[in-house]
């Protein structure tokens, strides 16, 4: 008779999403839902939540199928660069624009690698922030303002 294996990671990782699917369903049921045609503004963050749940099954399904390999160590220095990046933009965006602000977190951001070096991280926070501001500004029109009121003269 074969024993049973199971991942606890992704065990872990799909009773999260069960919990957190249960959890916003709940949260969900206060609002008005509507219809399919005439959505409620409970509406989409049910269907969401929903699908959050049933892939937190799916995922603890698959965690009693397959043996999965031990956790290895985990990464601090990218938790520690990447976690704050949206923070740093949204504090400043206002303040600073969209430019200087999504240039400052993709700057901070670049160095969760630890091979990166400060030339090559100015070019690429330089090229998010280019790519970023012709498709969002240019491109899909939305109406923010590129340089806020501390840059300007």
């Amino acid at each position: 008779m074969k024993s049973l294996t199971f991942d606890r990671t992704n065990a872990m990782c799909g009773a999260v999403f069960i919990a957190l699917g249960c959890f916003f369903i709940y949260q969900c049921l206060g609002l008005e839902l509507g219809t399919a045609l005439r959505m409620g503004p409970g509406y989409f963050p049910l269907v969401l939540a929903v699908v959050l749940t049933g892939l937190g099954f799916i995922v603890l399904v698959q965690a009693t199928r397959v043996q999965g390999d031990p956790l290895g160590p985990i990464a601090w220095r990218g938790m520690v660069f990447i976690l704050p990046a949206p923070v740093i933009f949204g504090l400043t965006v206002r303040g600073l624009g969209f430019v200087p602000s999504l240039f400052a977190a993709a700057l901070f951001a670049a160095f969760a690698s630890s091979r990166m070096k400060m030339p090559l991280a100015i070019i690429l926070a330089g090229t998010i922030t280019l790519f970023s501001v012709i498709v969002f500004s240019y491109a899909l029109g939305l109406p923010f303002q590129r340089f806020g009121p501390w840059v300007r003269f």
